[in-house]
């Protein structure tokens, strides 16, 4: 698959989701104000109250197979530091090395 266009960046994203199991601390709360923390669903949030609840490195909102097809189960309410990786950055990068994958 070409990753080089913005469309087929998305769609590498939707088949990727190395970033949403790359590490526990990665889906972390930082900016977000409280109100919108609130909208997230308690099952996602973890113990601290710090960031997403994880499974191993993996976000429990994170559904599909690393590589293959993913998902965000809140994607419209996804944590700033979610929102802020795209598609071949520096995290996005790191991210795919740990899952094998190769750099978009």
């Amino acid at each position: 698959m070409d990753c080089e266009s913005a469309i087929d960046r998305t769609n590498c994203c939707q088949q990727c989701g190395a970033c949403c199991a790359y590490s526990a601390n990665w889906p972390r709360f930082s900016i977000e104000p409280d109100d919108e923390l609130e909208l997230i669903p308690e099952r996602f949030i973890n113990e601290r109250m710090s960031g997403m609840r994880c499974q191993d490195d993996r976000c429990a909102a994170l559904q599909g197979e690393i590589g293959v097809a993913t998902s965000c189960g809140i994607y419209a309410l996804r944590p700033e530091v979610c929102r802020t990786c795209m598609p071949g950055d520096a995290e996005c990068t790191m991210a795919r090395r740990k899952f094998g994958l190769p750099a978009i």
